[in-house]
């Protein structure tokens, strides 16, 4: 696999580090991830939890071992520093400074390892006013401008459902580390990589950074119109709603053909791009009086005939039914001994030569401490010891 070979040691918790994590364990990374010998990382007991296991946690620590260290403790850094020059990289999200506090800044680390690539995930970056304060996905989307573009016009500012802000620095941050492997592969050299839930989404603004650089004009929200081109978004059908995404003039053009309104493509209101987002609601309106007239089927299926790119208004139950997900495998089903079959999403990215796998179930907690530790010299006798006085926990130890 494109991985095989790099050992990751793990920091992270929540959401935006286990999921960059989980993406570079599925390309093949053997991901050691610790967690406090108390409860583990809080994701454990949220979601729906079946079978004594969190389907959501499941989902984001395929693929990976657990370690059960207290690191608050003298003991349990003595343990990390023993493990940092055994990982190629070492990948946290804590707020800015907690590293150092714990004596594992940057000089550290190198003096561990001095190849070793050390990957920070937070809310606000490295520097700044706000490097320290906490920060969650909500507050990354309401203060990264992404919030104020999501909505009708006349509608409040809108967070996105899912955790946009975790996934996208968590996608960041395994491009990072990818990124910084491929350099020393030909250097020899280590890097630190920042990323931060605010710059990562700043990164998602698009067309509307760029308008609002070029002009200074604060752009409006649009609901589900696009917000520099028309007629596009959700369309009334006989049934239900259709989205239609005419991207530009020649797919409009398309559009027109294969509902019967060739005759606009003259109409001097709705020439141009300009004119039609001018009459966004007009030339919708006209759209809609013939798309209402036949079903959602008959329209997904006549308009990509005509190569106009649309489809239905999924839900969950329908999205994963739908034949093209299930072709791509985007729903696996993972044997978790003692809970069962766990269902989760699949992988995004296909590889023809080294397709990724779940080769391990997500892990109970602590499940590899003994393993590891003794994979980095750490003895029979000094783990027993750690295992009384603490500092991993009893499940670590396999009697």
């Amino acid at each position: 696999m494109p991985l095989s070979g790099i050992r990751i040691l793990d920091l992270t918790r929540i959401i935006s580090g286990p999921y960059c994590t989980a993406l570079l364990a599925d390309l093949g990374a053997e991901v050691l991830k610790v967690e406090s010998p108390a409860s583990g990382d809080p994701v454990r007991e949220q979601g729906v939890i079946r079978e004594g296991i969190s389907w959501y946690f499941a989902n984001y620590n395929r693929n990976k071992k657990s370690i059960a260290i207290d690191l608050y403790s003298d003991a349990g850094k003595a343990l990390l520093a023993r493990l940092v020059p055994a990982c190629d990289v070492i990948i946290e999200n804590y707020r800015p400074g907690v590293m150092e506090k714990m004596g594992f800044g940057p000089e550290r680390l190198k003096a561990l390892r001095p190849d070793i690539i050390h990957c920070s995930i937070s809310g606000f970056g490295d520097t700044g006013p706000y490097r320290e304060r906490p920060a969650f996905d909500f507050v990354a989307q309401a203060m990264s401008g992404f919030m104020s573009l999501n909505g009708a016009e006349e509608d409040p500012p809108l967070r996105a459902g899912p955790p946009i802000s975790d996934l996208v620095a968590g996608l960041y941050g395994a491009l990072g580390v990818m990124a910084a492997l491929l350099r020393r592969g030909q250097t020899g050299r280590g890097d630190s990589v920042s990323v931060s839930l605010l710059n990562s989404m700043i990164s998602m603004l698009s067309f509307h950074a760029s308008n609002f650089l070029a002009s200074g004009m604060v752009p409006s929200r649009s609901g589900n119109d696009h917000g520099i081109v028309a007629p596009y978004g959700l369309f009334r059908t006989r049934d239900g709603q259709v989205a239609i995404a005419p991207s530009n003039d020649g797919v409009y053009h398309k559009l027109l053909d294969a509902i019967g309104l060739s005759q606009l493509r003259e109409s001097p209101e709705f020439i141009t791009n300009a004119q039609r987002m001018a009459r966004r609601q007009e030339i919708k309106a006209i759209i809609e009086a013939r798309t209402s007239t036949q079903s959602s089927e008959y329209w997904i299926q006549r308009l990509n005939e005509f190569g106009v790119p649309c489809g239905p208004v999924l839900g969950l139950s329908e999205v994963f039914e739908d034949p093209q997900v299930q072709d791509q495998e985007m729903v696996i089903t993972v044997d978790h001994p003692g809970h069962g079959d766990v269902r989760m999403l699949g992988f995004p990215i296909k590889f023809a030569e080294a397709p990724s796998s779940c080769r391990l179930p997500a892990p109970e907690l602590g499940a590899d401490t003994q393993s590891v530790l003794a994979s980095v010299g750490v003895s029979a006798a000094e783990i027993e010891q750690l295992r009384q006085t603490g500092v991993i926990s009893a499940p670590c130890i396999n009697a």
